[in-house]
């Protein structure tokens, strides 16, 4: 099965990273709730859905989140309706029984901190790609970002739960005065090989 070509304007070539922000349009939990029902069902390696999503939108949370950014974030974050925090469960191993039911998963991880920790950033860097695709599929822009201090951002905000940052993405309707001249990618030459 294949889509639409417009469809493919909307997640990829037309997508754009954005930096500012419709003040006058909010993001409620009904859109993030969809959000992540789509993406969920995305694949990870041995269904390890490693991934957390914190959701970073009352003017609190977001004070928190200031000191962590790097100065060209903060603007552009303070104003956005919402900042998701990508995360990832650094114990996501203990759900593997459920996930994971026709094997004995738990221990691959249990057992290997370095792998637990080398499959949770990965997969949880995955689901963070599905999550801002299933955004974009659902009228959403996104403006995805690493400028921040991982350890202020799990201490202020994640601390609770335990979980680890792995990148913000900043969620809204765009305002396009604030985007900037497309830039280009590499050509499949550039960047592939078929071996």
């Amino acid at each position: 099965m294949t889509v639409e070509p417009g469809i493919l304007d909307v997640l990829f070539r037309e997508a754009r990273t954005w930096n500012a922000w419709a003040a006058d349009r909010p993001v409620d939990d009904d859109k993030l709730r969809e959000i992540f029902e789509v993406m969920k069902w995305g694949p990870t390696s041995a269904n390890t859905s490693p991934a957390r999503f914190v959701f970073v939108r009352t003017p609190e949370a977001k004070e928190k989140l200031r000191p962590a950014l790097s100065q060209g974030n903060v603007d552009k974050t303070m104003a956005a309706p919402a900042t998701v925090i990508v995360a990832y469960d650094p114990v996501f191993y203990d759900n593997l029984t459920r996930l994971l039911p026709q094997a004995e998963a738990r221990g691959w991880f249990a057992n290997n901190p370095e792998l637990a920790e080398e499959t949770a950033f990965r997969n949880s860097s995955i689901q963070g790609g599905y999550f801002i695709i299933a955004a974009r599929a659902l009228g959403l822009d996104c403006g995805p970002m690493s400028g921040f201090d991982r350890a202020a951002v799990d201490a202020s905000l994640l601390g609770d739960w335990g979980w680890k940052s792995n990148f913000l993405i900043n969620l809204g309707h765009g305002d396009s005065a604030g985007l900037y001249p497309r830039n280009p990618r590499l050509g499949f030459n550039e960047a592939c090989r078929i071996v």
